[in-house]
């Protein structure tokens, strides 16, 4: 409908698998396995009430949800999980009866959406091995490429085109393993009942508490969680996972941002530049305009990511004792949000990192610039070789780089000193080694072997784990 208000990733930059994981479908289906993975357990565990006629037909009926019925129910009871049931009810109605017995909303909601923060992690991480597999190709190509170095923005020491992704690749490497110890390490809240204490479930097992434990082991343990379950709640699982969620992808995007403001920075001095489609156009009004859109666009969704922790740490300082229901309506958002956010700068990245344009005469060029200032400590030395002294020729080299920086910024030239050190007789010593000196090779140092290092020791053996990271092309729906 275009006359009713759409989220952007509804529409644009997410992925359809992830707009599944976060959609009605997912969510209420995997409401009714909980229902009856519950219901299952109580059979097997011999609550009388519970026959295997009643677990077929709830397990029957998983996904023909009547959503018009849901929202009917919804309108009449202002709560979600009692219309879901009853409609889960009205599918299957010899299950009717033990729909929900001895649950609390959250023994449903809560430990459903574990599952999905568990999934969407899972679908983040394959998506970021990817981003890292293509980032280390490039930086393994461009290892030796001499690049000028940037410090406090200011022109720096060389460094390496290679060497300078690597950079980025370390960031997003730490952010994996980091996501990976999250998601291995989340606990499933478990069959807690209305405030944490199991009361209701005592009930339903006739006072037998050995059997209440059992039933919770039992829905862990199909759901995938083991042993992993929260061993105290209130009515929810604890509100500080979704802070650690959200700062975790909050990092990501973080790290994310400054890959994409340097590439945007690189693209303005023309040295390397994203992807740029036939019929793509960067602007309405200057036709030669290539603007680094997907960067820009990775730029702005990583700052929504990056501003969304916030409401999560609101929500878990402000919960009251067992639980409000305050968290609600923004759990809605955020999460889902976050999660939908993180997948498409990923896209974004992957597509950028697949088309990749480089131009070597250009970075040529303005380390060539730069070049005859950072070879002044090289000349100093040479010089001192030769037989002078340093504080002499440290004060001639000085006065000449003043004199070759003023030329640059106001009149526009290029730079000069090389060429003033030339005709300084004061030189002759070191003059046939002045080209050897400003060789770009001899200022990146080690950068290419710490690229290589990297790569093999900490790159390739986690890309091991994913073994689909090499496989498929990122494409923008918009």
């Amino acid at each position: 409908m275009t006359n009713l208000y759409v989220s952007p990733f509804s529409t644009r930059y997410t992925s359809l698998e992830m707009k599944k994981l976060f959609s009605e479908d997912w969510k209420f289906s995997t409401w009714r396995k909980v229902w009856l993975e519950v219901a299952r357990g109580q059979k097997n565990l011999w609550v009388r009430r519970v026959t295997d006629a009643q677990v077929a037909e709830m397990e029957a009926h998983l996904t023909d949800i009547d959503y018009a019925l849901a929202a009917k129910f919804e309108k009449e009871s202002r709560h979600d999980v009692v219309a879901h049931a009853k409609t889960f009810g009205q599918a299957a109605p010899l299950a009717s009866p033990i729909i929900h017995l001895g649950l609390t909303s959250c023994d449903v909601t809560d430990n459903a959406e574990l599952i999905q923060i568990r999934e969407g992690l899972t679908m983040l991480l394959a998506k970021l091995a990817k981003v890292i597999s293509r980032l280390s190709k490039f930086a393994e190509q461009y290892k030796d490429m001499p690049t000028l170095g940037f410090t406090h923005w200011q022109p720096a020491q060389p460094t390496t085109v290679g060497k300078r992704a690597c950079m980025w690749l370390q960031d997003l490497v730490v952010h994996l393993l980091a996501i990976e110890e999250l998601r291995d390490n989340l606990k499933f809240r478990g069959i807690k009942g209305a405030d944490g204490t199991q009361a209701a479930m005592v009930e339903v097992f006739s006072g037998d508490r050995t059997k209440v434990w059992q039933l919770e082991q039992a829905v862990a343990e199909t759901f995938g969680f083991g042993r992993k379950i929260w061993p105290i709640t209130g009515q929810t699982y604890p509100r500080l996972v979704d802070t650690q969620v959200l700062q975790a992808l909050a990092c990501l995007a973080a790290s994310i941002h400054k890959v994409g403001q340097d590439i945007r920075m690189l693209q303005c001095f023309k040295e390397i530049e994203e992807p740029f489609e036939k019929g793509q156009k960067g602007s309405s009004a200057m036709a030669y305009k290539r603007n680094p859109m997907r960067n820009e666009r990775a730029c702005s969704i990583a700052r929504h990511i990056m501003a969304l922790p916030i409401e999560a740490l609101m929500t878990q300082a402000l919960q009251g004792f067992e639980r409000t229901l305050d968290d609600s309506a923004g759990r809605r958002i955020y999460i889902s949000e976050a999660f939908l956010a993180t997948d498409a700068i990923l896209i974004l990245c992957q597509n950028v990192f697949e088309g990749f344009v480089v131009y070597p005469k250009m970075i040529e060029r303005h380390l060539k610039t730069e070049l005859p200032f950072m070879a002044v400590e090289e000349i100093i030395v040479a010089m001192v070789e030769a037989g002078a002294n340093r504080t002499e020729v440290y004060e001639r080299l000085s006065h000449l780089s003043q004199e070759a920086g003023l030329q640059v910024k106001m009149e526009g030239k290029d730079n000069p000193l090389l060429q003033m050190v030339e005709a300084d007789t004061f030189f002759e010593p070191v003059k046939n080694q002045l080209n050897s000196l400003l060789e770009p090779k001899r200022f990146i140092g080690e950068a290419p072997k710490q690229v290589t290092y990297f790569i093999q020791s900490n790159v390739l053996p986690l890309l091991a784990r994913y073994p689909d990271a090499d496989e498929g092309v990122a494409t923008l729906a918009v």
